[in-house]
């Protein structure tokens, strides 16, 4: 009998392999890292910035050759167990699960770390409004594989919830959180009730109709959403009661605490406020995958027709699919209102739908930790190229393009079995 050891890969395989990650990144980084526009006597001047973008390479290069390491020892580990372990979460989940909390970790400390800089702490807050309507519509078009393109019409609703019941009716952000969601949920029902015989591209095109029906109705209903002015003066979140002014008594923020008044205390919260939401958002949908609802919209994804044979109720399925996605939108839109103080139909165009749509494609569909990874990549890479902004959006095209070459199924295409069978030691493999 002839055994056939597994060759772990080589010192050069592992260094060609993260010299084709900085090769990749070398490219994406010289229009947007290494190259700045300088003004000088009133023209525009291209400097260089080659050490930035050398750390940069260099830190892709790095990254991916420890990566590569991790990956290999965890194979290597799992390969060594008896087979009855063989059923256990593979390699590639636990470093996905290390990589979801050290995303975690650097997301808590991100504001402390950054606290003098309002850039930054306001950009990761944008790109956590993205994860959280990722993980919204990766509940439709990930788990229950329906196309949906108007997706933002739901963040619409919650925003422009939020805006009416706080500025004429007196609600407080919590008051309006769950009623907000509800009404986003009721609309998702409404789309998907008219659409249950749709698949494919004919549901896209209705979806694509729906969210430009509401954006038109905010233009043109005046007397409740304000029409193209939209709505102004949108109250904000108080910590607890606690507002976030001027002030040395103990009734605003700074005075209860005792520090000295800062516009970032404001900011920071608010970025707290959406991580909290984002998490709750994660691990509502993260339990509910474990659900029989949640298994019944992945078996309706692999197989609609088996599922009928079965006995399935496939409107039931997508009902909830719809609204539980349309719910999360809602919420998303609550706190978006709640950050600007200030929403317009212009902030809810086809755009947000495809930006939504893009990050969960390209971060693997059904993939949680994916939408984290695409989200930070479709919102980064349009900051760093600011610098450029004629050519902003054909560098930002660029890029998308060569990811799609690089990585077809999303960053994290490796979809991982909701369910595991652990057999019993001893068990026959």
């Amino acid at each position: 009998m002839v055994v056939l050891a597994h060759q772990a890969p080589s010192v050069a395989q592992r260094c060609k392999d993260a010299g084709a990650v900085a090769a990749i990144a070398l490219l994406l980084g010289i229009p947007m890292l290494g190259l700045t526009t300088v003004d000088q006597g009133g023209s525009l001047l291209v400097a260089t910035r080659w050490p930035t973008l050398a750390i940069f390479v260099a830190l892709c290069f790095a990254g991916r050759l420890l990566a590569r390491y991790a990956i290999d020892a965890l194979q290597a580990r799992a390969r060594r167990r008896p087979a009855a372990t063989l059923l256990r979460p593979g390699a590639r989940h636990q470093l996905s699960l290390w990589l979801g909390w050290g995303c975690f970790g650097v997301a808590l400390a991100l504001p402390f770390v950054f606290s003098d800089n309002r850039y930054i702490v306001d950009t990761a807050t944008t790109v956590l409004i993205y994860v959280m309507l990722g993980w919204g519509l990766n509940v439709v078009v990930g788990l229950a594989g329906l196309l949906d393109l108007g997706y933002v019409a739901f963040y619409a609703v919650g925003a422009y919830a939020y805006a009416v019941l706080s500025t004429q009716f007196g609600w407080g952000f919590w008051q309006a959180l769950p009623v907000a969601g509800g009404l986003a949920a009721s609309f998702g029902l409404l789309l998907g009730w008219p659409t249950l015989r749709l698949r494919g591209d004919y549901l896209a095109i209705v979806t694509l109709g729906f969210g430009e029906i509401v954006r038109i109705i905010l233009v043109n209903w005046t007397a409740l959403s304000g029409g193209p002015n939209g709505i102004a003066s949108i109250p904000r979140p108080s910590f607890f009661g606690l507002p976030f002014k001027p002030g040395d008594d103990s009734a605003t923020f700074a005075g209860f605490f005792g520090l000295d008044f800062s516009p970032l205390h404001r900011l920071i919260f608010l970025y707290y406020l959406i991580l909290a939401l984002a998490m709750l958002t994660n691990l509502f949908v993260s339990r509910l995958r474990r659900l029989p609802i949640g298994r019944a919209w992945e078996a309706m994804r692999e197989d609609e027709i088996a599922c009928k044979a079965m006995g399935m109720n496939v409107t039931n399925v997508k009902l909830s699919a719809f609204a539980i996605g349309a719910m999360l939108g809602g919420l998303a839109g609550v706190f978006f209102a709640a950050r600007q103080g200030f929403i317009s139909p212009e902030s809810f165009t086809f755009n947000e739908s495809a930006i939504i749509l893009a990050i969960v494609v390209l971060g693997g569909m059904g993939s949680q930790l994916g939408v984290v990874l695409a989200s930070l990549v479709l919102v980064l890479l349009p900051e760093l190229g600011r610098d450029f902004a004629e050519y902003r959006m054909l560098l930002f095209g660029t890029a998308m393009i060569l990811i799609m070459i690089w990585r077809p199924g999303g960053i994290l295409s490796q979809r991982q079995p909701t369910l595991r069978h652990r057999a019993e030691a001893g068990a026959a493999p």
